[in-house]
């Protein structure tokens, strides 16, 4: 009796710990678990296909390339229109994109045609085991799950949603493993892969439905003023968020420039490096997801412990030190082992990022600050994959790793000298570290004019 006592407190935690934020928490948690599982599906399948398509590396980066462009802009749109009218909206619509470019891929022949599928679905955008970026998706859900929470409870929610995508991942890597990513004896153009692209658009389906039964809280919905103080709704950015969007842009497009040169060719460069096809590299992806469920709930362990910048830096400093030993890796196994362990720190390093944003940007404009801080990452990382795919074809396989390593040492840099020591990022405890270390509270845009100390509005 007594020995189950200990497994009946985990069970417990667990249990409360998946409460944060309630049943619209929950929904959207679980469409981010099947949105992951497209991503990663989507992310083995696409680079291996057009290889075998006969696609260069250059043609293959230019792709990706159009692919990001598009995505920025579709994420912009998402991001100030989620403000506007709501963010559930988006949550609901943008999965059907994804939906329809999968079905295109399963369906269409033409190279021109699947450009425009992959970039109306972000195909190219978020690959490998990690599926964290799902498109223009991302801005809304963020916003919309931010709002269900308080600052103090806001890091373990983001936690969750790494583990959700976590989740997703593991969904994608063994659906990848399975006999439907086999290519179809004797089938060319979209018959080789039919089944699994299809596989994929219900996936993304799935998230739709799962979003309609949310309710967006009221603080979210459109409106024309400040939002108590917390915010402008419209399209002009308040004091408080144009300072903490320059910073973030800053710093992300130096990571978007090394993301770009690596992460849409995770699944290409095994194929080209080792001869892996889909369902190994499913394998593969299954196992790095499996090592990242068991660790991403450390993310809040280690924020409190360390802080929460000092903790994203360290995540991506690690992120970057790995990359190196990756692309130089002698076999697949190495390369994989490599690949679980940066897997883990990219994704506490990801669920802390996004708290801290969420937590320092007004309440009202969440949904643009998340859309605006990544758009110079989505420019930049949209530019680099066609460099990334002309090292692959004419200088050597390691090279666009070994440059992108080198830009994420730099990102994290960038990242410790704009947030350490200002008050301007969140700790766990919805408190802001300063310039000797101790904690203030975050300031509203209301309080940086009047000196008062208000109560956020989404703290109610």
């Amino acid at each position: 009796m007594a020995a189950q006592r200990p497994l009946q407190a985990q069970l417990h935690r667990l249990r409360a710990g998946l409460a944060v934020g309630g049943r619209d928490a929950l929904l959207l948690l679980a469409a981010r678990v099947l949105m992951s599982g497209q991503r990663a599906l989507v992310g083995v399948l696409v680079p291996i296909y057009l290889a075998q398509r006969g696609l260069s590396g250059t043609e293959v980066g230019i792709l990706f390339s159009v692919v990001g462009l598009c995505n920025a802009a579709i994420s912009a749109l998402v991001g100030f229109g989620a403000d506007r009218i709501g963010r559930k909206p988006f949550v609901v619509s943008v999965p059907l994109l994804s939906a329809a470019a999968a079905v295109a891929f399963a369906f269409v022949g033409q190279t021109a045609g699947l450009f425009v599928a992959a970039a109306v679905g972000s195909f190219g955008r978020g690959a490998g085991a990690g599926a964290a970026i799902v498109g223009p998706y991302q801005p809304a859900e963020q916003a919309l799950l931010a709002g269900l929470v308080d600052d103090r409870r806001r890091p373990r929610l983001f936690a969750n949603v790494a583990s959700a995508s976590a989740l997703g991942g593991l969904v994608g890597s063994i659906l990848a493993a399975t006999p439907l990513t086999h290519a179809h004896a004797g089938a060319v153009g979209p018959a080789t892969y039919r089944a699994a692209f299809l596989v994929c658009a219900l996936l993304a389906l799935l998230p739709a439905l799962l979003a309609l039964p949310v309710r967006e809280p009221r603080q979210a919905a459109r409106r024309k003023g400040a939002g108590r103080g917390r915010g402008r709704a419209g399209g002009r950015l308040s004091r408080q968020a144009r300072s903490l969007v320059l910073r973030l842009g800053a710093t992300n497009s130096i990571n978007g420039v090394a993301v770009g040169l690596f992460g849409p060719f995770l699944s290409y460069w095994l194929y080209r490096r080792f001869g892996a096809g889909p369902g190994t590299v499913g394998l593969l992806y299954i196992a790095a997801n499996v090592v990242t469920i068991v660790t991403n709930q450390a993310a809040g362990l280690l924020a409190r412990r360390h802080g929460m910048v000092r903790t994203v830096v360290l995540a991506r400093t690690l992120q970057s030190l790995l990359l190196i030993p990756l692309a130089l890796s002698p076999t697949l196994a190495v390369a994989g082992a490599i690949y679980s362990l940066r897997l883990v720190a990219q994704r506490i390093g990801l669920a802390l990022r996004q708290s801290f944003v969420m937590t320092a940007a007004p309440a009202a404009e969440r949904a643009k600050v998340a859309a605006l801080s990544q758009l110079p990452s989505q420019v930049a990382s949209a530019t680099a994959p066609t460099l990334a795919g002309y090292l692959f074809d004419s200088v050597g396989l390691a090279v666009p790793f070994e440059i992108a390593g080198v830009l994420q040492l730099l990102n994290a840099g960038l990242f410790q000298l704009f947030f350490g020591r200002a008050p301007q990022g969140a700790a766990p405890d919805g408190q802001l570290p300063g310039r000797d270390g101790a904690e203030r509270t975050v300031p509203t845009a209301l309080e940086e004019e009047t000196g008062e100390t208000v109560l956020p509005a989404d703290n109610r």
